[in-house]
């Protein structure tokens, strides 16, 4: 199995390194972070003339070629300097699942160029990660539907124009026949809203349909299928997020053992903390592998499979990795003026979007 980049993504991730170097420094993250905006928008517009935002998408839909393993270049870098823009939410998410639903060339192309934000609402109160008991209604009202219902954790929902609806138009609870994709003009005075910030810095909002006026996107009744392979794509890239973060965690973790000292010495000559950061790179090493592997995978009929296999390797090395970073940074691992406790937030935040370790263990087991 080759594990090895090719010449282009090894520029490419130079090139996300230098963007990352440049435009985040820990000081302004912070100050962004804690301020009104949900994200820098120059910083976004930069990612779209990069043609960043191009990559998720194929030739036929205006991109350049859909490579997994491009995208997950772009987002292993992003996870070491904790972007907070809307990368994941705007092009793999939202762009992801009006691709799969057949949305026209000009939509998809709003999304690469950067020129609109989109969010997609699928998750509601009670289901868990379990979407076919996904419950929010749309009728038909002429050509057009209207939705009522709650979505919950609604990704980049505090600062989209347009949202992606997930909602049932047929059938009940608990069938995955039956659910459709409908847009949604975000400032419609029938959305009842409320924004906020994650607890990693990212932007969400929780959302109420009031006989909300939306327009069907793809087939009526087909988007199940295509909500579940946007997912899992979206925990592949999350997860490469979420090994960059821990690279950082090791890196800072031993760089800060060599400089603290205690009765004398460095702490990075006791044995112990040494066993701790030895068991804390086997975690990133053994997590790097499985996604890489899910990666090659992809494409194939067990993706699925090989992405909860990930996720729940995942689960566990996040955990450790960032706990033992805070722990051996001491108290102050835990302030928010050093970004090693901002690393650990990310790191728990990646391991519950898109499913969590026990749901994926299951879902594993039943494949």
């Amino acid at each position: 199995m080759n594990f090895n980049f090719t010449e282009e993504q090894n520029l490419l991730r130079d090139s996300v390194a230098k963007f990352v170097a440049d435009n985040y420094e820990w000081e302004d993250r912070r100050k962004r972070v804690a301020s009104d905006e949900w994200f820098s928008a120059s910083n976004y517009s930069m990612m779209a003339e990069l043609g960043w935002t191009f990559i998720p998408f194929t030739e036929e839909q205006g991109g350049i070629g859909d490579n997994i393993f491009d995208a997950l270049v772009v987002m292993e870098e992003f996870g070491k300097g904790l972007v907070i823009e809307p990368f994941l939410e705007n092009t793999i998410l939202a762009g992801g699942m009006l691709g799969l639903m057949g949305a026209n060339v000009d939509t998809l192309e709003s999304i690469m160029a950067g020129q609109q934000q989109y969010a997609l609402a699928y998750a509601e109160q009670g289901i868990g990660y379990n979407n076919e008991y996904i419950a929010c209604q749309a009728v038909a009202d002429g050509s057009d539907y209207r939705i009522s219902g709650d979505k919950v954790v609604v990704l980049n929902g505090a600062a989209a124009d347009v949202l992606l609806v997930v909602a049932r138009t047929s059938g009940t609870a608990g069938d995955k026949q039956g659910l459709s994709l409908l847009s949604v003009d975000s400032g419609d005075g029938s959305i009842n809203s409320r924004a906020y910030k994650t607890v990693d810095g990212a932007n969400g909002a929780e959302i109420r349909f009031d006989n909300t006026p939306a327009k069907l996107i793809g087939a009526e009744g087909q988007a199940f299928e295509a909500l579940a392979r946007t997912l899992d794509k979206a925990a592949l890239l999350t997860l490469a997020e979420g090994l960059g973060c821990m690279q950082m965690l090791l890196s800072k973790t031993v760089e800060y053992t060599k400089t603290r000292k205690q009765f004398g010495m460095p702490i990075s000559t006791f044995q112990v903390l040494q066993h701790r950061m030895v068991d804390m790179f086997i975690e990133v090493e053994q997590a790097r592998s499985i996604l890489y592997r899910a990666a090659l995978h992809f494409e194939k009929d067990n993706a699925a499979k090989e992405v909860s296999a990930a996720k729940a390797q995942f689960a566990k090395a996040l955990r450790y990795v960032g706990q033992q970073a805070v722990q051996l940074h001491g108290g102050m691992g835990v302030t928010d003026e050093l970004d090693v406790g901002h690393y650990f937030k990310r790191c728990t935040s990646i391991n519950t979007l898109f499913g969590n370790g026990d749901w994926h263990r299951a879902r594993f087991a039943s494949l």
